[in-house]
């Protein structure tokens, strides 16, 4: 599968939060970008497939509604969605033989 571009997920995250302007393009582009590095810091690679687009789209809109929200947790299937992407990332990696493999 061919990776996503930018603007198919601005689109995709425009849509999540049902915006019909591109008067917040920009912050929203930021909010996508901030979204893929908070998953690469929790080990999460750019596999370029669906799941991982999907969770960065789902991510930068929790991102943009929690900063006018008084509980900023992240929602439960967030949580789930990333566990399950990591995992399964984990999982496809090759053993190296050391025994140190989950």
């Amino acid at each position: 599968m061919a990776a996503m571009e930018a603007s198919d997920k601005l689109v995709i995250l425009k849509q999540d939060l049902q915006m019909l302007t591109d008067d917040s393009d920009a912050y929203l582009t930021t909010l996508l970008s901030e979204a893929e590095s908070n998953i690469a810091i929790e080990g999460i690679t750019d596999d370029e497939s669906m799941a991982y687009n999907m969770a960065v789209t789902h991510y930068a809109a929790y991102l943009f509604r929690k900063r006018g929200a008084d509980d900023t947790a992240m929602p439960r299937f967030l949580r789930y969605e990333l566990n399950n992407l990591l995992f399964s990332q984990k999982a496809k990696e090759p053993e190296d033989g050391n025994g140190d493999d989950i």
